[in-house]
């Protein structure tokens, strides 16, 4: 609830806003055309939606609030990505970025206030775990962005990459994507969101039930469980062997490959003998590999990999037959690192 009383009506599915308009003795069809104005128009007061009678517009309004979220901020980089600090209901704060490609436009999104896996790279860990985000307010995320850039510039991916573990907030986050995919809704192709873990394996398993048209990524960031215990403390829980089992029964294929993220940090994880190690995990998966460069920040534990590394370690795989990526880092002028801007806020009103 975002007020007291008060109804988050992007938590619903098009089946729940049809049984909650019914709720409130107006037809059912209507919950179609509200869906309409809310997420093809985006509206933001009920008032906006004039194909509705104004006393069913007033009702809704004294039931039900359309936006969660409050933009505090945005900072845009010269390469054209923008990135968002958005408030909460109750005061947290969470970050989305906004990247431009030549072809398509991507929207990275927060599942979490914080995140408690506690990767030791990772910067929105050291502020610990506060909670799940509900459904609206992961949606909220690509509204409020879309509304910002323009309908010129429409979001045509969305990766769950943001703040948080988003398969541990699974049923929030199956929700959210539904409501992105549905055709009445926000209407994005299945193919064109990505859910990345760092490896929890029920969760994986789930996915593989409940919503493997989208597409996986995991976080792996090392070849042996000694290395990936001190960059992921949560792999004592889920071993890369374990994680390796899961991938390997997941249903991927050519068209949905499974995403392996790795981050490269210098005399950690980068060596030729792990680029090997990491080919052997992956062979004969459906999989493609993004070597991510580290996005340092003050106080980082770690480095990032020279470009020529990361490129030797890139050769390795490629020679083993498994697709490997670099993803260029984006935004390096404004606050890049995931959890950067909240943190840097965060510093500035204490």
């Amino acid at each position: 609830m975002s007020e007291v009383g008060m109804v988050e009506i992007k938590n619903m599915t098009l089946k729940e806003l049809e049984a909650f308009v019914q709720s409130l003795g107006l037809e059912k069809y209507r919950a179609k055309q509200i869906a309409q104005w809310l997420y093809k128009k985006r509206v933001k007061t009920f008032d906006e939606m004039t194909n509705i009678s104004k006393q069913a517009r007033k009702l809704l309004s004294e039931k039900a609030v359309i936006d969660v979220l409050k933009l505090v901020k945005v900072e845009e980089s010269s390469d054209g990505t923008r990135k968002y600090l958005f408030e909460l209901p109750d005061g947290n704060r969470v970050e989305s970025v906004f990247i431009p490609e030549r072809d398509w436009n991507t929207l990275c999104v927060s599942t979490q206030v914080g995140c408690p896996v506690g990767c030791t790279f990772c910067l929105t860990a050291k502020d610990g775990f506060t909670r799940n985000l509900t459904t609206a307010e992961i949606v909220d995320q690509y509204i409020h962005v879309q509304r910002d850039v323009g309908e010129n510039r429409r979001i045509s991916n969305v990766v769950f990459m943001g703040m948080g573990e988003p398969l541990l907030n699974f049923d929030n986050v199956k929700k959210a994507v539904g409501i992105m995919t549905h055709r009445d809704m926000l209407d994005l192709s299945t193919r064109k969101v990505t859910i990345s873990t760092v490896g929890i394996v029920p969760g994986i398993e789930r996915m593989a039930k409940e919503m493997n048209k989208v597409k996986l990524a995991v976080s792996l960031h090392a070849t042996t469980d000694e290395v990936r215990e001190k960059l992921v403390p949560l792999n004592r829980r889920y071993s890369i062997g374990e994680i390796m089992r899961a991938l390997r029964r997941y249903p991927a294929d050519n068209v949905r490959r499974i995403m392996i993220e790795y981050v490269m940090l210098k005399d950690v994880n980068d060596s030729l003998a792990d680029a090997k190690r990491l080919a052997k995990l992956l062979k004969g998966m459906k999989v493609k590999v993004n070597l991510i460069p580290f996005n340092y920040y003050p106080g980082a534990l770690y480095e990032p990999t020279p470009r020529e590394k990361i490129e030797a370690f890139q050769r390795v795989l490629w020679d083993h037959n498994i697709a490997a990526f670099i993803r260029d880092s984006r935004g390096q002028d404004i606050s890049a690192a995931c959890g950067m801007l909240r943190t840097k806020e965060k510093a500035c009103h204490a």
